[in-house]
């Protein structure tokens, strides 16, 4: 299926990568590198140029443990960033936000896709999200970033994150967002034990059953230090290993630091379906 991302149409079925750039000083792997308009422009160029079709900015982090922002410094922080991308780079710019002000801003802006970790719960998101006409990205979360990985607990993890994700698809449908404008994202670490993101990611190809694109984030994350016992900066094939078994499971867009490496996993994933 395409989808249409602000005049940038994509392909669906095929596996896409989407560079992340977080314009914030704390997030959990590059927080701070990034949070000036022409550093941040600078690393999308960069991206771009190693193949990613989407640019995600963010700027509040939603690592666990996080101490949320203003509106005002997240407006500060995203719209200059992706007002530069979206006149000087042919990328999708993606927008991590749950304010709806936000959201509304940036697609004025030319953002093309909203993509919220909070799945439009926040007072007035659903209706910024119809309103600004672009795709929406409803991922799963149990609880809030500051406290998700206290206790989780699910008694069938998949069935719930299943169930929620039809649930808020529904939410946003009722606002006036078009299905054919949703993708979801499982939410890998958000709320979620190492074991609980294991099985999700083995039973990543059962979430098809939903009816939307898939969006997959695990880059570097903790569950792969636990696996491997390696700190963030070293977590490269682990995470790939992560890319590679998401888009053998029908992912149509990964959420990655490292795009020239992910863009290669991915072409071969794609060499290999094409041969029959």
């Amino acid at each position: 299926m395409e989808m249409n991302f602000a005049g940038r149409v994509l392909d669906m079925s095929r596996c896409h990568v989407m560079g992340i750039l977080n314009v914030t000083p704390d997030s959990f792997s590059d927080g701070g590198k990034f949070n000036c308009p022409d550093s941040a422009l600078a690393r999308a160029s960069a991206m771009a140029a190693e193949g990613a079709a989407f640019i995600d900015v963010g700027g509040e982090s939603t690592r666990p443990g996080a101490e949320p922002v203003s509106l005002q410094e997240e407006l500060d922080r995203v719209c200059p960033v992706v007002e530069a991308i979206t006149r000087d780079l042919d990328v999708v710019v993606s927008v991590d936000t749950s304010s709806p002000e936000v959201m509304t801003e940036t697609a004025r802006l030319g953002a093309g896709l909203i993509n919220d970790v909070r799945a439009l719960q926040r007072p007035g998101a659903p209706e910024a999200a119809a309103r600004a006409e672009i795709p929406v990205c409803l991922m799963h979360i149990q609880g809030e970033p500051d406290t998700m990985q206290d206790r989780p607990a699910y008694r069938n993890v998949l069935r719930e994150v299943s169930a929620f994700l039809t649930e808020r698809v529904r939410v946003a449908e009722a606002a006036g967002v078009r299905t054919d404008n949703v993708v979801l994202d499982p939410g890998f670490g958000f709320g979620k034990t190492v074991e609980h993101n294991l099985q999700l990611l083995s039973a990543l190809d059962q979430m098809h059953i939903l009816g939307h694109p898939l969006l997959v984030g695990i880059s570097r994350k903790s569950m792969l230090g636990a696996i491997t016992g390696r700190e963030v900066d070293q977590r490269l094939p682990a995470s790939l290993a992560a890319a590679t078994i998401s888009a053998m499971k029908g992912t149509s867009i990964l959420r990655v630091h490292d795009v020239r490496e992910t863009v290669d996993a991915v072409k071969v994933v794609a060499a290999m379906r094409e041969s029959g």
